[in-house]
């Protein structure tokens, strides 16, 4: 019998070790970025093309490579971060495997030109699939360019389930804002297509915060609280987002030792320091930064390097814990107060004068009764064929089928509850509707039509208002303009970083443009999905519930049922598309139960 286990060619390991390794253009990034630090650069430029896959480049001014150390730089688990095995606790840099640059030229062709301060000419070296295509000595500055081209050349399966330009160049950014946010004390560049999205100083880690975050009217870094703490175990410090800033699509940041990590628990006593502070839909914002011996952290659990294990986690827990809440409590005592300033306050003085109150006077018709048939408060000029809701049986409302309305007459007894909730009795029961959710079904779906006929009503703004963004925003706005366009919104670049805003949807109203756009960038962002009929979904959805009635307004009688007159003609679902409920019924037996 022959043998059948054989060892593979380095060329076909290196392909298997690259599916771990190199996921996507931006794992590329991070690997190379990571290096340049590892080799001491100040100036580190990202230069993109084609959402990476054409071209991915990093250049620094670190320390460079001799010609033998470029050769061995691309060699299988070959590299300079460790010796032995008792190196990987007292690690001091971001990489150590030694199997980046190996999987790197296994599935692209690469080519890097480097040179130390010591010698007078560099080195040029060429790979392709991990064959050595040419090495030459060449004159170039000093530190090292790498250049990453035609990602997954030879692994068609693997370049086939890249996702578009836009996409992966959205992947980019977000892996570079993770690299940058860590590194303050490096300038850092981004140019995609020729053009420099991204050109960041040497600054503070807070200065950093706003330069990545912060384009917009309003200081990014005002929104935050300063935490700190030094125990043996761990130093702590970073900024929390305050309470009253908290939003749906916080930018939330955790880095140890200088790398950016993912850690759920962690993230957990962040939230429960907020607990009581927000509402269940809204999280805030932090960017925090651990310091902790080496050998108190693994972080040789996955190839990512992102999940790291602590030694004493529990701890670290009650520390990050105490820490925030801290911060907070000082912020809600006294958010106001500079205590470092002279200024002095002078507090009103108690009068000894009598305070005269008045009680309001109301007008009430104690007549009114709203489920009196026979009203004479009841509209004269109301829909036709009106309420007999619900006439099927209550079990129809246990899945996501369209209700079927059965309107009667236009004296069903209908009223505003919470001035949130519109009240119809039905022969099942009591039907409760979202008002703000109705309304929001409705213009989801006119919205929807708006864009499938590509007409759209716009209203001019008066005086333009300018748009500022971050460069992950400013992309994403970039690829949907065709479609704000036809949502009737007039945008004109105004900047390298952001728009002008000279009209808006005519049914937008009141509503903030720029407050609009930028839920709708971050909904698209939150949800994914690059199908031009999911992002007209998602806009539309995130628009709709801009214009549609706000919580809060008192509806009258033909309002309510013009409200509910529009929503049968859909044909709704109980639910919106984000899964929302719109319309539920307490029926007659739940009612009987109470009782």
């Amino acid at each position: 019998m022959t043998d059948i286990i054989h060892l593979l060619p380095d060329s076909v390991a290196n392909q298997i070790a690259a599916g771990e390794v190199i996921q996507r253009p931006a794992s590329c990034l991070k690997e190379l970025v990571e290096n340049s630090l590892d080799a001491g650069a100040t100036h580190i430029k990202v230069l993109v093309r084609d959402g990476g896959r054409t071209l991915l480049q990093v250049i620094d001014n670190g320390k460079g490579m001799s010609p033998t150390d470029a050769r061995m730089a691309f060699e299988r688990h070959a590299t300079s971060k460790i010796q032995q095995a008792a190196d990987l606790f007292e690690l001091h840099t971001m990489g150590f495997r030694g199997e980046a640059l190996a999987s790197i030229c296994a599935v692209a062709h690469v080519e890097v030109t480097t040179r130390r301060l010591e010698d007078e000419i560099g080195t040029r070296l060429e790979i392709a699939g991990s064959e050595v295509i040419t090495q030459e000595m060449t004159q170039c500055p000093v530190g090292t360019n790498m250049r990453v081209k035609n990602l997954f050349y030879n692994v068609p399966a693997r370049r086939k389930f890249l996702k578009t330009d836009q996409t992966e160049l959205r992947n980019l950014i977000a892996e570079y804002n993770r690299i940058v946010l860590v590194n303050p004390q490096v300038q850092f560049t981004f140019i995609n297509n020729d053009e420099i999205i991204s050109e960041l100083p040497i600054c503070s880690a807070k200065q950093r915060i706003e330069a990545v975050f912060g384009h917009s009217s309003k200081p990014f870094t005002s929104q935050l609280v300063d935490i700190q703490t030094n125990t043996e175990l761990v130093n702590i410090y970073g900024f929390v987002g305050k309470p009253e800033a908290a939003n749906k699509n916080s930018q939330q940041y955790m880095f140890v030792n200088g790398r950016y990590m993912r850690h759920p628990y962690f993230h957990k006593a962040l939230m429960t320091a907020y607990s009581g502070l927000l509402a269940s839909e809204y999280s805030p914002s932090y960017f925090i930064y651990f310091e902790i011996a080496p050998d108190a952290i693994d972080v040789n659990i996955h190839p990512t390097k992102t999940e790291i294990k602590f030694a004493d986690e529990q701890a670290i827990f009650q520390i990050l814990l105490a820490t925030v809440r801290e911060a907070l409590g000082k912020f809600n005592v006294a958010p106001s107060l500079d205590f470092a300033s002279e200024t002095r306050i002078e507090m009103p003085q108690p009068t000894s004068a009598p305070i005269s109150i008045t009680a309001p006077h109301l007008k009430v018709d104690p007549t009114y009764n709203p489920f009196k048939k026979n009203n004479t408060h009841t509209a004269q000029s109301l829909p036709k064929d009106w309420m007999g809701l619900y006439d099927q049986p209550a079990n129809v409302y246990s899945n996501k089928e369209s209700p079927t309305f059965a309107l009667s007459n236009d004296n069903t007894p209908i009223l505003q509850w919470q001035n949130k909730y519109i009240v119809v009795p039905t022969d099942n029961g009591i039907m409760l509707i979202h008002q703000h959710r109705a309304h929001t079904a409705i213009l989801y779906k006119e919205l929807l039509q708006q864009l499938k006929n590509q007409q759209s009503i716009s209203q001019t703004l008066l005086f333009p208002e300018i748009l500022d963004l971050s460069n992950n925003d400013m992309q994403t706005l970039q690829d949907m303009q065709v479609e704000l366009q036809v949502l009737g919104f007039d945008l004109d670049q105004f900047s390298p970083n952001s728009y002008s805003i000279n009209a808006v949807p005519m049914q937008l109203g009141t509503n903030n443009p720029s407050e609009t756009l930028l839920q709708i960038i971050h909904q698209v962002q939150d949800t994914g999905g690059t199908a031009t009929q999911q992002w007209q979904e998602n806009m539309a959805l995130t628009l709709a519930d801009k214009m549609a009635i706000p919580l809060g307004k008192t509806l009258s009688e033909i309002e309510m049922r013009d409200l509910l007159s529009r929503l049968e003609e859909q044909h709704p679902s109980r639910f919106l598309n984000n899964g929302q409920t719109i319309i539920t019924i307490i029926t007659n037996d739940e009612i009987q139960k109470r009782f």
